[in-house]
């Protein structure tokens, strides 16, 4: 089911996840029914490699939306999208969420995240560097994020999601 509101699009599945919403951008795909995604694969009608979330964040991204929040209920997983917003109308929790998924996508394309990329991805500007730095502080604090290798300086530093 696909709902739009004002400021949301909320899409509801059935079921839920075979793996964690946190992992849905490292891990491979999984199917509950391998004879149909084979069909369904076969009439061109979906993929096999499991992309498509990537491909969202990464569109997410590219464009400064906020980050989706994945969220799983009884039964059923949501995904859902939000409308523009610029980094000092999102929450906290918006903020980590953006700072983890791009810290995931980072990682799946062979590389770290940093202050720099994530003040890109959030279009925050270089002189407001300690935005960016208090977002990976609480990424960390939360166990989303994690230093990446040997800290030489601050402003060298590199970061990975937590299971990197």
């Amino acid at each position: 089911m696909v709902e739009i509101f004002d400021n949301r699009v909320e899409i509801t599945n059935p079921g839920c996840p075979l793996i964690d919403t946190l992992r849905f951008i490292d891990e491979p795909a999984r199917s509950r029914n391998e004879d149909l995604a084979r069909f369904m694969r076969r009439l061109k009608i979906c993929e096999e490699r499991g992309s498509g979330i990537d491909k969202v964040i990464f569109q997410i991204e590219l464009y400064q939306l906020p980050p989706p929040d994945f969220r799983v209920t009884e039964g059923s997983t949501i995904a859902l999208l939000f409308q523009p917003a610029p980094i000092d109308k999102m929450g906290r929790e918006d903020r980590i969420r953006a700072c983890y998924q791009h810290a995931c996508l980072q990682w799946v394309s062979g590389k770290q995240m940093s202050n720099s990329s994530l003040r890109q991805r959030l279009g925050i500007q270089d002189s407001s560097y300690p935005i960016a730095s208090k977002i990976i502080k609480d990424s960390i604090t939360d166990g989303l994020v994690k230093p990446y290798g040997e800290q030489t300086s601050k402003k060298a530093a590199k970061y990975v999601p937590y299971w990197a």
